[in-house]
């Protein structure tokens, strides 16, 4: 089972908001939102509560393929999120996330028993290529026990 069809059948926002998995790699995560009239804002575009939940999916799932191998010993947990709007989003939309840091560097500070923090960046894009909005999401690795 891919990170994406894991995510679909576990997260049940993923399933409401109808998030298609586009590529979910240790370097990317790609999410596409569909335009849904009945997920749309008073300017006909995707709702802000769409838009976060898109990008932090995107977030969590980069999260997932970088440090899956490290589930047994650590939970990744969101710490902190922000969201910037750039500019109105119309019709269909897509996240591309990115982690902040080398996923080496947190492992190693797991190693050294910190909780490490890392940041994955977030960009939000409609189909003529226009970022639509900016996220950062602070992710954890909360170590188990």
């Amino acid at each position: 089972m891919s990170i994406g069809e894991l995510l679909a059948a576990t997260v049940p926002m993923v399933r409401t908001l109808n998030l298609e998995y586009l590529e979910t790699t240790p370097e990317k995560a790609v999410l596409a939102l569909p335009d849904q009239s009945e997920y749309r804002n008073h300017v006909g575009g995707p709702h802000a509560g769409a838009m976060f939940t898109l990008g932090e999916s995107a977030s969590g799932a980069i999260v997932l393929a970088a440090f899956g191998d490290q589930l047994s010993r650590a939970t990744p947990l969101p710490v902190h999120a922000e969201i910037a709007f750039k500019k109105i989003a119309l019709g269909p939309v897509t996240a591309t996330a990115v982690l902040g840091r080398p996923a080496a560097e947190v492992v190693a500070e797991l190693d050294a028993g910190k909780r490490p923090e890392f940041p994955v960046t977030v960009a939000v894009q409609r189909a003529d290529g226009a970022v639509t909005s900016e996220m950062t999401v602070v992710w954890t690795l909360r170590p188990n026990g």
